[in-house]
């Protein structure tokens, strides 16, 4: 991490932007009202679901909060070096389980309807026991490790090689729980983060 992301003066800047109270944006985002100013006062760092949920509520992505004058080419191929670190600035306190996960896209998601993501998963990593829904699908696969999915009332630990796919609005997790990372490329439409 290069610099410190101001998380609540982000949403602040964009609440104003867009014209909201934290009333408002709060019922738009089916949020509690106090989470707003818990978030734009620094109180509080949101988990990426209640993030996530809020964002929605004023209607763009997670990539365009954290990133929103990165450049858009629009080129075919990317070396490493040229995916957006999408949680990078996402944990800068809080949960050690969440800290350990780093998802990166590949190019401008929202341009192209798609977004691809490279996660990795260290030992110990966790979602977080909030599940996550949204409104895509979503699917992919493990290339390294294992990883345990959660999808509905079903549980799977997946292995390199395994795969997944399904209806992102089912509440959902991702956790390793083993003692090496694990790793996956996973594809969801619309874009969610």
């Amino acid at each position: 991490m290069t610099e410190d992301f101001d998380v609540g003066r982000r949403l602040r800047d964009l609440r104003a932007q867009y014209g909201l109270s934290q009333r408002q944006l709060a019922e738009a985002a089916s949020v509690p009202h106090g989470q707003i100013s818990m978030i734009e006062t620094n109180r509080s760092s949101p988990s990426v679901a209640s993030l996530r949920k809020i964002l929605g509520g004023l209607g763009i992505s997670m990539s365009e909060f954290f990133e929103p004058d990165a450049p858009t080419a629009q080129h075919p191929f990317f070396t490493p070096q040229d995916l957006r670190d999408l949680t990078s600035r996402l944990y800068q306190g809080g949960d050690l389980a969440q800290q350990k996960i780093a998802i990166k896209q590949v190019g401008d998601a929202k341009a192209h309807g798609l977004q691809i993501l490279h996660e990795r998963y260290e030992a110990g990593a966790d979602t977080g026991s909030s599940m996550i829904e949204h409104d895509a699908n979503e699917g992919g696969i493990v290339i390294a490790g294992e990883i345990e999915v959660t999808v509905g009332t079903e549980i799977r630990v997946l292995k390199a090689g395994d795969a997944f796919l399904f209806n992102s609005r089912e509440p959902h997790r991702f956790r390793n729980i083993s003692d090496r990372p694990a790793e996956l490329i996973s594809a969801c439409t619309p874009p969610y983060l």
